[in-house]
């Protein structure tokens, strides 16, 4: 019945869900033909590439910088002015960076690519999931959303296996061109099919000079920040989420930054290996999202689900680490299957803990810290394995770096086991005249 709830729920979120499925297959097709792409055109005629691994590096720090700031901002701007043009935003940002690829692949262009990319992370990495999760919370109801964000992210592993499929078999020359294409269908369709849900409020005509409206803005952001951080700080659910989110990311994103390099070097990995390595977590997330968390969910929680997702990210860091032969890979990506519940029981605890009027503004806040690990993951793991891939190693375990990112997956796991996760219901705050984001100050 569970399974059954959650698949209607979608119904009033088509417009939403079909674009948005149709967004990451396009992004994810694209991920297992960049490392060749890069690697043959920075370091033409080697399996192992330094400066690659130092430039993706880099471009997650200076995202992760940026990040830390636009994020909120983004939340923010999506409760008061709505979803919708906050998306259109977001989802677009691809486009251009991806067309450079698809005209050529020089050195040259390949740079240019990495300096479009850097800015479309910047806006776009994890703004989008999160505005459409705040999205998600203003059509359905606090008891279902936990199985809802399940299907949504359900969708977006299998969006990435048919990304893959199609990375496995579309020859390179066409996978760029065939993604543009299907971004910028998104992008149409859901400027005329996709409903507002943010009303906003009456906004007063006032009268003042162009210096006047930038002080009013720039002191609107900074409270409604203020706001948000206070929030996030005075809730024990909320601040502990944070904390799990932090060191979560830290070392994921450290391991998700050099893992196709590290295969590449090691065991010779090529677009095929990649493509089937990410289908096969895709296929096993999308049975675990859409059937297994709605039949867990009301017996045990998220709090239960989270838990053993962390544990089960551990186990596939240190797998990959110390994969000793090709087959192991794809044993540690199975692990996939379980990690992937990290995503949606986040997303649910933190929803619940959220008042109505706020959940755009606490997703991407706390999304925001996990930027913080963006920016602080490359900087140890680039050099750390580049260093232990080189033939300079102090010692022979090219996965090192790996085995050292699931350290800070541990500290997730320790205070993920200390939450006790609320509700916001009861402490909504849309009553409290200093709260409605949706009006003018």
């Amino acid at each position: 019945m569970s399974w059954w709830s959650g698949l209607r729920e979608l119904k009033p979120l088509l417009h939403l869900l079909l674009p948005l499925s149709i967004h990451w297959v396009a992004e994810e097709m694209t991920v297992s033909v960049l490392v060749d792409v890069t690697t043959s055109a920075l370091c033409p005629g080697e399996s192992t590439c330094s400066k690659a691994i130092y430039i993706n590096g880099l471009q997650q720090t200076i995202a992760g910088i940026f990040k830390m700031v636009v994020l909120p901002l983004l939340g923010q701007l999506s409760d008061e002015h709505g979803r919708k043009p906050l998306l259109l935003i977001t989802m677009s940002t691809t486009i251009i960076s991806f067309a450079l690829l698809a005209w050529h692949q020089s050195e040259e262009f390949v740079y240019a690519y990495y300096v479009l990319r850097t800015i479309s992370y910047i806006i776009s990495q994890g703004s989008i999931f999160c505005i459409s999760v705040a999205y998600v919370a203003d059509v359905v109801n606090e008891s279902k959303r936990a199985i809802v964000f399940s299907w949504m992210t359900g969708l977006l592993s299998a969006s990435h296996v048919l990304g893959d499929v199609l990375a496995r078999f579309l020859p390179e020359n066409y996978i760029f061109v065939v993604s543009i294409a299907l971004l910028i269908f998104c992008l149409v369709y859901m400027k005329f099919f996709l409903v507002e849900t943010v009303v906003q409020a009456p906004r007063k005509n006032r009268e003042s000079g162009c210096w006047a409206k930038i002080v009013d803005v720039l002191q609107q952001r900074y409270k409604s920040m203020k706001r948000a951080a206070e929030g996030v700080i005075f809730s024990p659910t909320l601040r502990g989420m944070a904390l799990v989110s932090f060191f979560y990311e830290l070392g994921m994103s450290g391991i998700s930054s050099v893992l196709l390099y590290y295969l590449k070097a090691v065991f010779g990995f090529n677009k095929n290996q990649f493509s089937e390595l990410l289908m096969m977590v895709g296929i096993g997330s999308i049975f675990s999202q859409m059937l297994l968390l709605p039949i867990l969910n009301p017996l045990v929680g998220e709090k239960v689900i989270l838990c053993s997702a962390l544990l089960a990210s551990i186990a596939y860091a240190w797998l990959y680490g110390l994969a000793w032969a090709p087959w192991v890979p794809y044993l540690s990506a199975s692990f996939g299957t379980i990690y992937i519940l990290v995503k949606p029981s986040t997303y649910a605890i933190i929803s619940n803990a959220s008042s109505s009027a706020n959940q755009g503004k606490t997703q991407t806040f706390i999304a925001g810290t996990q930027s913080i690990s963006d920016l602080l993951s490359p900087i140890a793991m680039s050099p750390l394995t580049s260093w232990f891939l080189s033939t300079n190693a102090p010692f022979e375990c090219k996965g090192f770096s790996i085995i050292c990112a699931s350290i800070s997956m541990i500290i997730s796991f320790c205070f993920a086991c200390a939450l006790k996760p609320d509700t916001g219901s009861s402490n909504d705050i849309e009553g409290n005249p200093e709260t409605p984001l949706l009006s003018d100050n």
